[in-house]
């Protein structure tokens, strides 16, 4: 280490003790240790040094993620604009749709038929040549941080394509790359595993494990047959992984997104999910970063309630991840819409907002995945629902078929045995913009996009980071060309995944119209988030009991300001009853008003502040 690398030097020994101890603990290996660091010194050096500028920068403000004016969007780089030098292209549309963190779907190289929406990766250290280049990330990274813009990716860890350079010399039968994965003769040990461990798709992809005829072996396989999943007892794996990682933060990520955290460590006996060695792996990823590039934050994507993901912060002085995916909210909060009680979602809520404000969550209506209705069915069995039947009324609720709805969408994962299924759709289309397109009828139209509004102003709402999905800013529906294809025909996921609409997006600046209205509405909801102090990560934030299982009421305060977001989940007009005394703003019209008794109509919400 050369005299004039001071600020690895310092940053080493602030977090050596700890790396160490943590690696020997998990691997005894000091040899693989020395390597590690070596290593972790050698991308420090091949950083750019404006990529050094910007940990210096974001060192001095770790909490810059964390500002109100932050928000996110979700999109594919090929549906969006074709390839990565096509988003280059269309950075002045995200930037007018108030965007400044661009999360990148992945775009890793992987095999086509197999890719798994491009999480089976093949080569962790190239882009899919229909897409591009790494030196075409690289450009479009560093363009993007002259524009104030973030850029996220998804890191996926847990597995590797079977198409990955590993796996073809494990398939050879080197024993050395067979370590790298779990590989058994026999179905034994095999069927051991499966006596505890869960299945993620027991229709698409029925069991943990794929049997390799040609090497006699068996493989774990968690997710599909062409996805091989890692081992991480294996220290060469970590070590390798951990490489890839500063290499793709060496082109200018400022967030990683860990694919499937909960599933890294795996031990037999077990259900291979949360396992505590799991969080080892975190925290050494954490420290690794803070030491080589301070300015990358960990986006951690765990699918369980608040109260079992919050273990994945770590803690205040030992954190893991920088930010969680509140997927949990998510799907209740669709719940909430179908069924007009806002119980649960409170409740939920209430869980959140007692958390360190250190931990900060990532909020979302719609994503690139499916809904599942991972509910708190405890709970929701006190007032009458029933998980197999309640599940049965979402999916009917949401697909159309009950009485009423407006929403259209498709099943995934349609489980006639459990009769479970998760669901696909966009938000305009579960809002009602299709169906009420479809009728052309004007007032059915209206009302899907106040839905819409008032649906994202809440999401605006909550503690933490809204990530907002491609299509979504001009009301783009559901997208049926996947069925012809057949490379996406059997996943109706791609329901959500199509192509973005240029055409409707030109219609953004039309008063007249769905994407207009959506457009402006948006976009006068996110100013006032970006404005208003009491939107500040440091706010109180409670959820406020109006005494109307329809209406959520969130309340923000501030250095002495409080603000009101109250929200009619029902169709009907409500009255939230409240009794605050003073006289309040409403932040979208700007009249004042009273805080007493206030009549919601149905689908809408106010935003107010006194102070």
């Amino acid at each position: 280490m050369k005299k004039n690398d001071g600020v690895f030097r310092k940053r080493l020994e602030k977090y050596e003790d700890e790396l160490r101890w943590l690696y020997m603990e998990l691997y005894g290996n000091g040899e693989m240790f020395a390597e590690l660091i070596g290593q972790m010194y050698e991308y420090y050096k091949a950083r750019k040094v404006s990529l050094k500028n910007r940990d210096k920068k974001r060192e001095e403000d770790p909490e810059w993620f964390k500002r109100n004016d932050m928000l996110g969007m979700m999109l594919y780089i090929d549906n969006f604009a074709g390839t990565l030098k096509g988003v280059e292209e269309k950075l002045d549309y995200l930037k007018s749709c108030n965007v400044n963190c661009l999360h990148f779907m992945p775009f890793l190289d992987s095999p086509k038929g197999r890719s798994d929406g491009g999480y089976a990766v093949a080569d962790f250290r190239k882009v899919n040549p229909e897409l591009g280049t790494m030196e075409d990330l690289a450009e479009l990274t560093e363009k993007c941080h002259k524009k104030n813009m973030n850029v996220c990716m998804d890191f996926v860890m847990n597995h590797t394509s079977e198409d990955h350079e590993w796996a073809k010399k494990a398939r050879q039968g080197d024993g050395e790359y067979m370590s790298r994965y779990f590989f058994y003769d026999s179905d034994e040990i095999p069927k051991k595993y499966e006596e505890t461990v869960p299945q993620v798709f027991p229709t698409t992809a029925p069991g943990n494990f794929t049997y390799l005829p040609e090497l006699n072996h068996y493989v774990l396989t968690t997710f599909y047959p062409y996805q091989w999943d890692l081992n991480y007892q294996n220290p060469r794996v970590f070590n390798e992984m951990m490489y890839n990682f500063l290499y793709l933060a060496n082109q200018g990520m400022d967030i990683i997104r860990i694919d499937a955290v909960p599933y890294i460590w795996k031990e037999l006996g077990t259900s291979c999910r949360n396992l505590p060695k799991v969080h080892t792996i975190v925290r050494m990823m954490r420290i690794i970063g803070e030491i080589v590039c301070p300015s990358v934050i960990l986006l951690g994507e765990v699918v369980m309630e608040p109260e079992k993901v919050a273990p994945y912060f770590g803690t205040v002085e030992k954190p893991e991840c920088h930010m969680l995916y509140n997927v949990t909210t998510m799907a209740t909060t669709w719940h909430s819409l179908a069924t007009q009680d806002i119980r649960l979602l409170k409740k939920q809520m209430d869980v959140v907002n007692a958390l360190p404000k250190e931990y900060t969550f990532l909020n979302y209506l719609r994503c690139h995945d499916d809904i599942g209705w991972g509910l708190d069915f405890d709970t929701l069995k006190d007032w009458g629902m029933e998980e197999i039947p309640h599940k049965r009324y979402l999916n009917d609720f949401f697909t159309g078929k009950y009485e009423g709805s407006v929403s259209r969408g498709e099943l995934y994962n349609d489980d006639p045995v459990t009769q479970d299924a998760r669901f696909c759709g966009t938000t305009a289309s579960m809002c009602g913009v299709e169906s009420a397109g479809f009728e052309q009828n004007p007032e059915k139209i209206e009302k899907a996009v106040e839905l819409d509004l008032m649906l994202h102003a809440y999401m605006l709402t909550q503690s933490g980071i809204p990530m907002l999905y491609s299509g979504d800013e001009i009301g783009q529906v559901n997208d049926y060309t996947y069925k012809g294809n057949p490379l996406k025909c059997q996943d109706s996921r791609y329901l959500h995944r199509g192509a973005f609409c240029w055409d409707l997006a030109e219609k953004r600046n039309q008063p007249d119209t769905v994407e207009g209205k959506l457009f402006k509405g948006l976009g006068k909801l996110e100013k006032i988030r970006r404005q208003e102090p009491v939107f500040d990560a440091q706010a109180d934030v409670y959820t406020y009991d109006v005494h109307e299982d329809s209406i959520l009421c969130i309340l923000r305060e501030r250095n002495g300001e409080k603000f009101f977001g109250i929200f009619n989940f029902s169709s009907q007009d409500k009255t939230a009853w409240i009794q605050e005394e003073g006289v309040y703003q409403n932040l979208l019209t700007g009249k004042s008003m009273e805080m007493r008794d206030v009549r919601i109509p149905g689908h809408g919400f106010i935003w107010a502040k006194r102070g």
